[in-house]
């Protein structure tokens, strides 16, 4: 009896002094990992630059209705193929949307330029400098297996996909110092001092992975197992390469989150794919599928007609947004010596004739495109400013002259003459730097062989916009041919910089930070699976990029950018495309849409996550027991 009561202080005694060693050891990780010395900030959001717009306890975004219902399927479609599931690595070719069955510990809004909120991740605690950030994460997230997610599982996360995923992430992240769990709760992101303001915002985008699943499995491995996630889906039905099914998780622990609320209100959304894109046109047209974003002017001025839109079934729609739309663009591949000249990747531009091919060809549905950062703040114009100046005359000696004296254009025709004013220019480049024709054929002067590449294509579409500039080409003695393949191939040389030229999309955002590295720096130029695609490997750019990442104020980034763009575009490592500021959208009339539109959809276009089935169709499927109305069959 007595030794018994001796026996209960002491085991108290002993869970107390557990406890306070505990909450020491938490402290003083803390007190190390982050220097405190600095106010600590902490708030449900955080946002680059001001405050964020949406205010702790609010119900929703705005682009989203209070009056969306669930049910109901989403049918879309998808050109190619697939033959993975596995969207973290640089292997496969992996099915769209994937993205949809993992959650993340932030949530950027579509209506700011650039603002996180919480998601697994209920609250964040920072310094003024943004060197480092910790997450606190919401005790109801949880996987689809109902585990808890942790901070052991953040900390898996990114030390996996740093160690085994897409080089992107290594780029990406590249100024993450270390992660580590404080608790089963609390984890701190500590950033180098060279690191990007941005870099507490985008660490928050980072997918979670259940570390209990990838366990035992080969994380590196590309194949079609279904992964477990903890999002708003999860992969239901599929045929591979074929289809693929997003089932609803119907207690999916954030459904009603704010940054949840009125979105992913689809009980399935179903991937179909088809091989070609003519036939994924007439598939729309039968109903065999919902929605369809169009990138073909022609098609858009042309192709959509018959008694479904007539009869207004079919309905078409452009919605105007705010999105930059960064670069399309052919590209050089200047690892090969073909390219290596920038001269002749001048006078190669110089044969591409947009106007003629924008009257002719696009229904004058385009602008050219004369910046990375186009339709955005961040573009470069005239001469460069003062600020800018300050950030290029260091770089001098490693740049184009033309950077501080002529003023950038794209190449412009009438569209009437056969491109010949701009042919000319060219033929004077090339006889200035030694190139001669002999027998009709460009001859390198450095290498005496012939002047000829490969343009690398996967769409159809693209061969009525080629073969009119490899006839300008072939003016000026350069041979060039189309070289077709399907998808896979096309990723997979993509993957290996194994093309001459290919045509590619820069995208960029309003707040471009580490992701630079990744496709315009040295440090990318050999590895395999990085965006820079080009090769890119210069001093002056690799410094460039440097001081975008660490602009501290949005005048300095956007100045930086700027900066960066000019030293990009008079390279001449890309033949500049085309673009348009609104989305082109073809539907069945069986939905119902917000009545605002986000400015900043880069995602799903039109906000496509904020739409719902209608009551109608609803009711008509569960008479039928299908699960489409019978109106998207005629």
């Amino acid at each position: 009896m007595d030794s018994t009561n001796a026996t209960q202080p002491l085991s108290q005694q002993h869970r107390i002094a557990a406890f306070l060693m505990r909450l020491l050891v938490l402290l003083y990780l803390t007190i190390l990992a982050t220097n405190t010395s600095a106010e600590v900030l902490s708030g449900h959001a955080l946002a680059m630059h001001g405050e964020p717009k949406y205010q702790k306890g609010f119900e929703q975004f705005e682009y989203t209705s209070p009056e969306a219902k669930k049910g109901g399927e989403l049918k879309l479609h998808s050109l190619g193929t697939y033959d993975s599931l596995n969207g973290f690595t640089a292997k496969g070719n992996k099915a769209d949307h994937l993205g949809l069955i993992y959650d993340t510990l932030t949530v950027a809004s579509a209506d700011e330029a650039f603002t996180q909120y919480g998601l697994v991740a209920k609250w964040m605690e920072y310094p003024a400098d943004l060197s480092w950030i910790i997450f606190q994460l919401d005790d109801r997230a949880r996987f689809h297996d109902q585990t808890h997610i942790r901070a052991d599982d953040i900390v898996f996360s990114f030390y996996t996909l740093m160690e085994k995923g897409d080089p992107s992430y290594r780029f990406y992240y590249a100024d993450v110092e270390k992660v580590q769990a404080l608790s089963d709760q609390r984890v701190i992101f500590k950033f180098k001092p060279t690191a990007s303001r941005e870099l507490a915002l985008t660490v928050g985008q980072l997918p979670i992975l259940p570390q209990h699943y990838w366990a035992n499995r080969d994380f590196e491995k590309s194949d079609l197992e279904k992964p477990l996630g903890s999002g708003p889906y999860r992969i239901g039905n599929m045929e591979p390469g074929r289809t693929i099914s997003y089932e609803r998780v119907e207690d999916y622990w954030a459904i009603n989150h704010p940054t949840r609320k009125g979105l992913y209100n689809f009980n399935t959304i179903t991937h179909d794919y088809y091989r070609d894109g003519s036939v994924a046109l007439e598939a729309l047209k039968a109903g065999e599928y919902d929605v369809r974003r169009e990138r073909v002017s022609k098609l858009w001025a042309t192709a959509y007609t018959g008694n479904a839109i007539d009869n207004g079934e079919l309905k078409t729609l452009e919605v105007e947004h705010e999105n930059p739309t960064g670069m399309q663009a052919y590209i050089f591949n200047t690892r090969k010596n073909v390219f290596k000249n920038p001269k002749l990747r001048q006078a190669i531009i110089l044969a591409f004739d947009f106007e003629w091919t924008n009257q002719n060809l696009f229904y004058g549905a385009y602008k050219r495109t004369s910046s990375y950062f186009s339709n955005s703040e961040l573009a470069s114009s005239g001469l460069p400013s003062k600020t800018e100046l300050r950030i290029l005359k260091p770089l001098k000696n490693y740049l184009p002259p033309e950077v501080f004296t002529d003023v950038y254009a794209p190449p412009k025709s009438d569209g009437k003459d056969r491109n010949r004013k701009n042919l000319r220019q060219a033929k004077k480049i090339l006889d200035e730097e030694g190139f001669k024709v002999v027998d009709n054929q460009l001859i390198d002067p450095e290498s005496g062989l012939p002047v000829e590449f490969e343009i690398l294509l996967y769409d159809l579409g693209f061969e009525r916009v080629t073969n009119p500039f490899i006839q300008g080409l072939k003016k000026l003695g350069i041979t060039a041919n189309i070289r077709l393949v399907d998808t896979s191939q096309y990723i997979n040389r993509m993957r290996s910089f194994d093309f001459d030229m290919m045509v590619h999309v820069f995208g960029q955002s309003l707040s471009p930070g580490n992701e630079q590295r990744e496709m315009w720096h040295s440090s990318a130029a050999n590895t395999p699976g990085s965006r820079n695609l080009v090769g890119i490997e210069d001093p002056a750019i690799d410094k460039l990029v440097e001081t975008i990442i660490k602009a501290r104020t949005r005048k300095q980034l956007v100045t930086a950018a700027k900066a960066l763009d000019r030293a990009l575009l008079n390279g001449h490592y890309v033949i500049p495309h085309w673009h348009i500021n609104h989305h082109r959208i073809a539907y069945w009339d069986k939905f119902n849409r917000p009545e605002t539109s986000p400015k900043y959809d880069g995602v799903y276009d039109t906000g496509l996550m904020s739409w719902w089935i209608k009551d109608s169709v609803i009711k008509s499927t569960e008479t039928d027991g299908v699960l489409e109305s019978d109106s998207t069959e005629n």
